[in-house]
């Protein structure tokens, strides 16, 4: 029952988002964290992941974070798509990281592998550039979307999504990057 009200809470922060959004330039105090499901080859792979949907929050991504669970992640929401030229770094973050840049479809486009940056000038960590356009960048441990069978052409959903999962998996037209 508590788990069914936080979900609740938390679609319905998601909803709001376009009212937050004008205000983006404010900080959320309190971090959402939302289940989300890839769905692989080897069937769903569920995650429960923190949502940066502000400037502030995108900014500041997983920095500082000694330890990432193995089911946890970062989901990085945008109003717009994103150019391929807009890329992630890990100035500051201690951790190795997959990233997963995810289209307009809910498909994931592009994997890439970051490693941390012990630089103290933000001017020398290298930028990880996904080289098509995104509209979310889902982050979780380094090899974790290897270890789970997870790939380009894999459907990503999450409350609040726009259900392409969904009709995909009724729609034996839209084939994975599996597939092919």
């Amino acid at each position: 029952m508590m788990r069914a009200r936080q979900w609740i809470g938390a679609l319905a922060l998601l909803v709001s988002v376009p009212t937050l959004a004008a205000d983006e330039e404010r900080e959320s105090e309190v971090a959402v964290t939302l289940p989300l499901v890839v769905h692989a080859v080897e069937g769903p792979q569920p995650f429960d992941v923190e949502v940066a949907r502000t400037i502030p929050e995108r900014s500041r991504g997983l920095m500082e974070r000694d330890h990432l669970d193995e089911n946890a992640g970062m989901l990085f929401l945008y109003r717009e798509s994103q150019s391929p030229r807009n890329g992630f770094w890990m100035y500051r973050t201690r951790i190795p990281l997959d990233i997963a840049f995810i289209g307009e479809d809910e498909r994931i486009a592009a994997i890439f592998t970051m490693w941390p940056c012990g630089s103290a000038n933000p001017a020398e960590c290298p930028v990880t550039y996904p080289g098509v356009s995104y509209r979310m960048a889902l982050e979780v441990n380094a090899g974790l979307f290897e270890r789970r069978g997870i790939a380009e052409g894999d459907c990503v959903s999450w409350p609040g999504s726009a259900g392409h999962c969904l009709l995909a998996s009724s729609d034996d037209a839209m084939p994975s990057a599996h597939d092919e």
